[in-house]
């Protein structure tokens, strides 16, 4: 039977790797709901268990592909590829309509370049006190504390190693985690009892899931205006990450 299984697993790798993320988003949800009460977010939990079963793959197999070095699961190395990595940024950038964007006013887009700069800022302090010399590790992990996202995608186009763009991915998702449990205690001390403030809030913050959950357990009615103005620091630090941010760590530190 388990030959059968695994024949079928790799002659249709990719449908497989679909089957095994939407069994892993739907145990998210459910631990979401059940143990965190909504607080913590479905696709953060969702994170960290690609994580934990990414290192098990990895301490099974001795590979470097974690689950992907298994026949069985090979079909997950194409569905976390650069491919339809890429395709889910580009999917999600048009989900914004520029019309609603506007409503944001310069102190959004002023927000939103703080929470661009400044974490990445944090990122590469912290990367240069753990011992991170080089240029292109120090700028995927300050990537890396824009969002989860930009870091490995920073990583890639600069050439880093794969344990650094790993751990700017864990960066990344370490600052949702906070993001999402901080938000509804300082709610009070931030003010965020409007759309203007949620849509600052979103940009200093800069995680769409960590600003999602944290204003879902605030006010589910600000939500919307929070991750519109998050949605836009993928976009923003995949630009500048590669580039400008590059270029200005090199100079720093040669």
């Amino acid at each position: 039977m388990w030959d059968i299984l695994e024949k079928a697993a790799k002659e249709n790798g990719l449908v497989t790797a679909f089957a095994i993320v939407g069994l892993v988003i739907v145990l998210s949800g459910f631990i979401s709901r059940r143990l965190t009460f909504g607080r913590v977010q479905g696709s953060a939990i969702a994170i960290l268990i690609g994580l934990a079963l990414a290192y098990a793959g990895g301490r099974c197999t001795g590979g470097s592909k974690g689950l992907a070095d298994m026949a069985f699961f090979s079909g997950i190395g194409l569905m976390g590829g650069n491919m339809l990595r890429d395709f889910a940024i580009v999917a999600t950038a048009f989900e914004v309509h520029p019309e609603e964007a506007r409503r944001a006013g310069w102190v959004g887009a002023v927000a939103l370049m703080l929470g661009t700069v400044l974490p990445f800022v944090v990122g590469v302090s912290v990367a240069w006190g753990f011992g991170y010399r080089d240029a292109v590790s120090l700028t995927t992990l300050g990537a890396g504390a824009i969002t989860y996202i930009v870091g490995p995608v920073t990583g890639a186009a600069i050439e880093a190693k794969s344990d650094v763009m790993a751990l700017s991915i864990a960066t990344g998702v370490i600052k949702a985690i906070l993001v999402m449990v901080a938000t509804p205690a300082a709610a009070k001390f931030l003010r965020l009892r409007t759309p203007r403030s949620a849509m600052v809030f979103g940009g200093l913050a800069g995680t769409v899931s960590g600003v999602s959950a944290g204003l879902a357990a605030t006010d589910r009615r600000l939500v919307p205006y929070g991750a519109l103005v998050a949605t836009f620091h993928t976009g923003i630090g995949c630009l500048l990450g590669p580039s400008v941010l590059f270029f200005a760590v090199k100079a720093l530190v040669g």
